[in-house]
């Protein structure tokens, strides 16, 4: 397995849960780690020494959940958890789209969430794979190319974000921030009505 390196230029917080940059390498624990996903972990970790070039398919639903976005989303999104959220779990890129890693659990609450929002049937959604779907996985041999790791696994318990973190990186990926007060730039009049009785 290739060691650790990581990407700079991301921003830590304060305190004793710093961030640490985004790992860019697969390593052996990220690699137990995904591996823990199969019926067969043994298994699956000799297929992966044997070729590591080559990407496999993983269960979601007990290891992790998996949020399935446009490419260009899935850039802002992880751009905003990084830089304005919690950092992200792993993240992939394949055939064109964006793998979000998530905790077990969010490919049922995240439409839930989104319904909330009311989010409508018409307006592209993200794709959630959990209990009984399975994904595929770049391959654990970093290389460029059109499925590839972005935010590597590096440990054998990676911190996954769950529905609510994802829902606001979603919504803010797309929409771009909210604002009750409305745009700056409109020509609506706005009243002080603070001093009326």
């Amino acid at each position: 397995m290739t060691t650790l390196t990581t990407a700079g230029g991301c921003p830590a917080l304060d305190g004793p849960d710093a961030r640490t940059a985004p790992a860019t390498q697969v390593t052996a624990q990220g690699a137990a780690w995904l591996a823990s996903a199969s019926a067969h972990p043994g298994e699956t970790l000799a297929a992966w020494e044997a070729r590591p070039a080559s990407p496999a398919v993983l269960p979601c639903g007990t290891a992790f959940d998996v949020v399935n976005v446009p490419l260009v989303v899935g850039r802002r999104m992880l751009d905003l958890l990084w830089e304005r959220g919690p950092g992200s779990g792993p993240a992939a890129v394949h055939r064109g789209r964006m793998l979000l890693f998530a905790a077990p659990g969010t490919a049922q609450r995240l439409p839930a969430l989104l319904a909330w929002e009311e989010w409508g049937p018409g307006a592209p959604a993200p794709l959630c794979h959990g209990h009984g779907d399975a994904v595929t996985v770049p391959p654990l041999a970093g290389a460029p190319g059109p499925s590839r790791w972005l935010v590597a696994p590096d440990t054998r318990l990676p911190w996954l974000p769950g529905p609510d973190s994802l829902l606001w990186a979603f919504l803010h990926a797309v929409r771009g921030p909210v604002s009750i007060f409305g745009s700056a730039e409109t020509d609506a009049s706005v009243y002080d009505v603070s001093r009326r009785r």
